[in-house]
């Protein structure tokens, strides 16, 4: 016979899971800040205050733009999900923000396409991480075509070491794994949660070519606003640099970032090293990029999964039948 756990126990389960959420994310915060290998913290502030940026000018730009970019990223979320059940600018805020929160301490941030789908009835729930894995897919887009083109000319106009031959190895290896793994899912479907891949493709075959075109146009306006934030903070630092030269670096920066697995706690330490090495051959010093790089993920990152919280506090589970 079986037996379900008391309806007390498993609200103060909930509550415990959501707690741990809320303060797991809060102790990385505080302690990729405070105890950052690459940059001390009393440091960072000292730099902070000689380049003036705590002026209220600075701030007040520097927070315009985040705003802006979580705005386009909340509004993405919520044409998507449109697609299957309308909701509004503030559900998808609360969705979006929670979300973060809630990836903060996993892999690749995998945590916020469960944290999105909880959102929803069961009947929607697959849908859901669909969509995500959508909106994710034309933000990385962006972020490979904008970046192999600014690699590309920073490839030509700097002496960087490239080896070819392991290069070429690699991609030699991928093609190979391409196609057994084309020949393999002909003979064995491959399934995920629940859906074929091919079920998959005929889905987003499906969806309108206008909401893919949105999806892709507002991912591309994302880039744009937090790409000019970083370079306007080198501005703000001294780095007097032509933009077009700027965002050779920044775009190859965030194509190589993007590319290497980590948890989105150590995702300052990733660019963090990679900006270093490339705007070292513009002469930029060290300790102004990992600055630049902690306050972009302050603003970004930090402040918007510290507001996420109180919508992880308040979550509650959706109505199990569907709307």
């Amino acid at each position: 016979m079986h037996y379900g756990l008391p309806y007390k126990t498993k609200q103060f389960f909930f509550v415990l899971i959501k707690l741990s959420i809320v303060v797991g994310a809060f102790y990385f915060i505080y302690t990729k800040i405070s105890e950052n290998d690459n940059l001390e913290f009393s440091t960072f502030v000292d730099f902070l205050r000689e380049n003036n940026t705590f002026s209220f000018k600075n701030i007040l730009f520097l927070v315009i733009l985040s705003g802006f970019n979580w705005f386009f990223e909340i509004l993405k979320w919520e044409k998507l999900v449109g697609t299957i059940k309308k909701i509004t600018f503030k559900n998808a805020m609360e969705q979006s923000l929670a979300g973060l929160t809630t990836s903060l301490i996993t892999p690749n941030r995998i945590g916020d396409y469960g944290a999105k789908a909880v959102y929803y009835p069961k009947p929607f729930r697959k849908r859901i991480v669909l969509l995500n894995l959508l909106s994710n897919m034309a933000q990385m887009t962006i972020t490979v075509i904008l970046g192999c083109i600014g690699f590309i000319v920073f490839v030509n106009q700097h002496p960087i070491e490239i080896d070819y031959y392991k290069i070429s190895r690699f991609g030699l290896l991928l093609i190979i794994i391409g196609i057994f793994t084309i020949f393999g899912i002909k003979y064995k479907p491959l399934i995920i949660k629940g859906y074929s891949l091919q079920r998959i493709i005929n889905y987003i075959k499906e969806m309108p070519t206008k909401t893919h075109i949105l999806n892709l146009f507002l991912s591309f306006l994302r880039y744009l606003i937090f790409s000019f934030q970083f370079y306007y903070l080198l501005t703000t630092f001294g780095v007097f640099i032509g933009y077009s030269t700027a965002m050779v670096v920044i775009t190859s920066m965030y194509l190589l970032a993007s590319i290497v697995p980590s948890i989105s706690i150590f995702d300052v330490v990733i660019k963090g090293s990679i900006a270093v090495y490339l705007f070292d051959f513009l002469a930029v010093n060290e300790l102004t990029i990992l600055s630049i790089i902690a306050v972009m993920w302050i603003l970004n990152f930090a402040i918007p999964s510290g507001l996420g919280s109180y919508y992880v506090l308040n979550f509650k589970f959706p109505k199990t039948q569907a709307e």
